[in-house]
């Protein structure tokens, strides 16, 4: 059970945030079980109100952890694990990568290549437990493979994967916030050129949005499919549609998602 697991989540930054905030909801989650580790702890003042271990030693916060995320930059993965290394003293210790790019075989590098690892995309929705991530682990059984797809359950949804996808993964669960927040962004623009102010518009764009995507969970729907259920001939959708595939609407959002992946793939 992941409530009973003492978790550290070492260079806490936006995305370690996401993830503290997101175990925090849980009904079963004791804030003590939780340490936090940032070079200036002063933004981490939140988190110790609330009663979560906040400090800057990550080698004393890696040696009480069962479970150690590394929320850091992928330059400074293997320093850290270099550091933390000789505080790693239980074979059942899981690490837990979050950098990009960064590969299981360039962990094992620094720590022993007998360490229980993983790696995991998760994003920025995970402070409203609602993220998409997907891992992928090396040296772990099925029972660890679980508690920590319960980790990440925890704050959303969670898909195991082959490491080989993990920079696919990465395009689509945590840029592709960014590009549904830009199509957000874009369609309350239009519709306060068309008449609304902008907390209506963005009223009716943050329900519409979300309501799409229950839709396509609730009725494991095609989105095309229920495109033809909106679009009826010589209407107002059609004609905007074709209007942004005249664009390059539909092109433009492929060649941005293969862009962001040729970018970590290099």
């Amino acid at each position: 059970m992941i409530s009973t697991m003492k978790i550290a989540i070492i260079g806490c930054g936006n995305l370690g945030a996401s993830i503290a905030n997101g175990l925090l909801k849980r009904d079963d989650f004791d804030p003590k079980n939780l340490t936090l580790t940032k070079r200036h702890v002063d933004s981490l003042s939140g988190f110790a109100v609330l009663g979560v271990n906040v400090q800057s030693d990550n080698v004393s916060a890696a040696a009480n952890a069962d479970i150690i995320i590394l929320g850091v930059k992928p330059y400074n993965v293997a320093p850290i694990l270099a550091e933390i290394k000789p505080s790693l003293k239980s074979k059942d210790q899981i690490i837990i990568s979050l950098a990009t790019g960064i590969t299981l075989a360039e962990m094992y590098q620094v720590i022993d290549s007998s360490s229980i690892t993983f790696r995991a995309m998760p994003n920025i929705a995970a402070d409203i437990q609602e993220s998409i991530t997907c891992i992928c682990a090396q040296n772990a059984d099925s029972d660890q493979i679980k508690l920590v797809s319960e980790l990440f359950d925890g704050i959303g949804f969670t898909i195991p994967i082959d490491e080989s996808l993990m920079e696919a993964a990465t395009v689509l669960g945590a840029c592709g916030i960014a590009y549904v927040l830009r199509f957000m962004r874009a369609m309350i623009q239009g519709g306060i050129q068309i008449g609304f102010d902008s907390v209506t518009a963005s009223k009716i764009v943050n329900q519409t949005v979300k309501g799409a995507a229950e839709l396509m969970i609730q009725k494991n729907m095609h989105p095309e499919a229920a495109i033809d259920k909106v679009t009826t001939p010589k209407g107002c959708t059609i004609v905007g549609l074709n209007e942004m595939e005249h664009q390059g609407f539909s092109s433009a959002m492929v060649r941005g998602v293969i862009a962001s992946y040729e970018k970590i793939a290099k």
